[in-house]
């Protein structure tokens, strides 16, 4: 059956109209561009921001949570095979990275679109987007065929030649779910970007439901060990990135691959990932700062570090949310809707930060308990929580307006701003404190003057307004 045709991200979105602008001034220097609708109007209220954050943030849990399955069932099979997964999870992982790169992308550029008044276009935008996740999980599916053993055996760094020819088997298996899985983050993106949270939802949820039920059956009864959870995991991908490329045939749309428009988002994914490499190399070194400190320390480290990533992965949702609602705003040609969303988000995000500061606070005495008995890594870890609670409240203010910049597509910006806080303040600041021998502490003030110089970054980016620029692209 021939489809009709519809504008497409390279067209002007409505008959007649002037070409959509590649760019536009300042949101006080003028109206709307010719062709946006003349709305004007933003639903700003914390309902419709918790709206779109709650079933976000529903779907960035529901992959930890399966990992956390997927270890407690492989744990029970010995400390091999328990070994192995924990080889080879942080190189899929990477993977899971590259994905949330498509996705968020894809939701700032959706979402103007869809603010325009075009959905038409905004879904076009996952068209391009689901080709591009198509072919990186392809390409991905099929180097880790050959790379799986290599990289098995650097990352368990020489130890159980039986650890690293586990770990092999898996990525080999598992990554068959990388075209899934990033099919399924560029979904995510343009359906955020259309202010659809709903379907992800299920999308999503339904597919890693079906893989945690899955999993211990191919485990034990059916005799599969260490790769029937790897089994489990790419048919838990493949089905969720199904659902989503179903969800793109179902709103009838021109599906064949443009590669200007392509193009356009491997710049902006491109961007991402430097910021995002700017991140790893930041937190890789002060975990090698603090080993330095010797094992206790390093062990504080830990516990602390991936509870401030846990607090991440909430307030991200609240950022999602942001991208969604500041990205039609910008469509829509509603400079001031943006800015009063950019502020009620940020004074959002400031709430949760004190409120975690609260909780995590009042856990200081028990928390590290959870992670370790050894007395040597709770009293190193006293050490740093000051650091930890303290930063929450400037934290949340900051994954918020990172959201808000997203959605603006003001990407270049948020990657200079990242390289220089971390390679120019976290960097010396940590490695400082070894010089000093100021222990987990100096790490931890680190982290904090680290956070600081991106709320500062940010602040100054969203008083100037440059960043609000109107139109259906940027």
């Amino acid at each position: 059956m021939s489809q009709p045709p519809v504008p497409t991200p390279e067209a002007a979105p409505t008959p007649g109209a002037a070409p959509t602008p590649q760019a536009a001034p300042a949101p006080e220097a003028g109206p709307a561009p010719e062709g946006a609708p003349a709305s004007g109007t933003v639903d700003a209220s914390g309902r419709r921001i918790l709206g779109l954050a709650l079933p976000a943030l529903l779907v960035l849990a529901a992959e930890p949570l399966y990992v956390l399955v997927d270890t407690a069932v492989v744990g029970h099979l010995g400390a091999v095979p328990l070994a192995a997964l924990a080889v080879g999870g942080p190189v899929m992982t990477l993977v899971v990275w590259i994905g949330t790169v498509t996705a968020y992308g894809t939701t700032g550029r959706a979402a103007r679109r869809f603010g325009y008044g075009d959905r038409a276009a905004a879904v076009a935008e996952g068209v391009q987007s689901s080709w591009l996740a198509l072919a990186a999980g392809a390409l991905l599916a099929v180097a880790m065929q050959f790379a799986a053993g290599p990289l098995a055996r650097t990352v368990a760094g020489g130890g159980s030649p039986e650890v690293a020819d586990g770990a092999a088997a898996w990525l080999r298996i598992a990554a068959i779910g990388a075209p899934g899985l990033l099919l399924a983050a560029a979904g995510n993106g343009w359906m955020r970007g259309v202010q659809d949270t709903r379907r992800p939802l299920w999308f999503v949820l339904g597919p890693n439901l079906l893989s945690a039920l899955l999993c211990p059956l191919l485990v034990y009864p059916a005799g599969l060990g260490l790769v029937g959870s790897a089994i489990a995991n790419a048919i838990a991908q493949t089905l969720s990135g199904l659902l989503f490329a179903a969800a793109l045939v179902a709103e009838r749309v021109p599906l064949a691959p443009r590669p200007r428009v392509i193009g356009r988002q491997l710049v902006l994914s491109r961007d991402l990932l430097i910021r995002g490499a700017a991140f790893q190399v930041s937190f890789l070194s002060a975990t090698t700062v603090a080993a330095r400190f010797g094992v206790a320390a390093v062990g504080a480290h830990q516990i602390a570090l991936q509870l401030w990533f846990f607090t991440a992965l909430l307030l991200d949702a609240l950022a999602i949310a942001a991208q969604a609602l500041v990205g039609a705003a910008l469509g829509a040609g509603n400079g001031a809707g943006a800015r009063l969303l950019g502020r009620r988000i940020a004074i959002y995000g400031g709430i949760c930060g004190i409120a975690f500061a609260l909780v995590i606070g009042a856990g200081a005495g028990v928390v590290p308990g959870w992670f370790s008995d050894d007395p040597q890594v709770r009293e190193q870890a006293m050490i740093a929580w000051p650091w930890f609670v303290g930063m929450q409240p400037l934290a949340g203010v900051v994954f918020a307006l990172d959201g808000v910049l997203i959605g603006a597509g003001d990407i270049r910006f948020l990657r200079d701003l990242t390289v220089l806080s971390g390679l120019g303040v976290f960097l010396p600041a940590i490695w400082l404190s070894y010089a000093l021998d100021l222990g987990l502490g100096g790490i931890w003030a680190g982290l904090s003057l680290f956070v600081l110089a991106r709320l500062v970054g940010l602040l100054l980016r969203m008083r100037s307004g440059r960043w609000a620029v109107l139109g259906a692209t940027r």
